[in-house]
């Protein structure tokens, strides 16, 4: 099983939990975007939806916020039987009065059940997601769900570099048992 990691605004950094995944762990790679500071769902999705298709093995994808919405727009409107699930942690609403003027154009969010076996870890304290509008979103997604106390965005800046727990959750929703890798550095 290959690894997707979907990155969110501004690209994950030598800290992020999601680097530390792909400098550990053999079998992941991640997306990369044209420009990290300009999210759009079109441009987005299209290059996910790429990068999979270069893909010559079952995907597993793991996203964070944008990263995390752009696998939910992928699932919504794609469809690849070689996809078998995804972790997307702290989607960001990206829909919201209060988000970021930068991450704007990356909605709207997907409103209907994704094609998709998603795990949605979101905190209830995340400056990006409210809790409830979390809940909902796992409900119209058709996601499983789990909080995480007092996490903020669960970034590097809220304190989630290298992550324990993430690698638990992977391997429980991917149902394989991650295997370290030797030599990697931050990509």
């Amino acid at each position: 099983m290959h690894y997707l990691i979907v990155p969110g605004y501004t690209g994950s950094g030598p800290d992020h939990w999601q680097t530390h995944l792909a400098n550990t762990y053999a079998g992941f790679s991640r997306v990369v975007q044209d420009d990290w500071r300009k999210p759009d769902a079109d441009v987005w999705t299209a290059r996910l939806d790429e990068t999979i298709r270069d893909i010559d093995d079952d995907v597993f994808l793991i996203g964070h916020s944008c990263g995390s919405v752009t696998v939910a727009q992928w699932a919504a409107t794609h469809y690849d039987q070689r996809v078998v699930g995804a972790v997307l942690v702290a989607p960001a609403d990206v829909d919201a009065s209060r988000a970021l003027p930068a991450i704007r154009p990356q909605g709207p969010l997907p409103q209907g059940a994704l094609a998709l076996k998603t795990h949605l870890v979101v905190s209830d304290n995340d400056p990006h997601l409210s809790l409830p509008r979390a809940l909902t979103l796992a409900r119209t997604w058709g996601s499983t769900v789990e909080t995480i106390a007092g996490g903020g965005h669960l970034n590097s800046s809220s304190g989630f570099g290298q992550w324990d727990h993430i690698v638990t959750v992977i391997e429980n929703q991917s149902g394989r048992r991650l295997e370290t890798a030797v030599g990697r550095a931050y990509r």
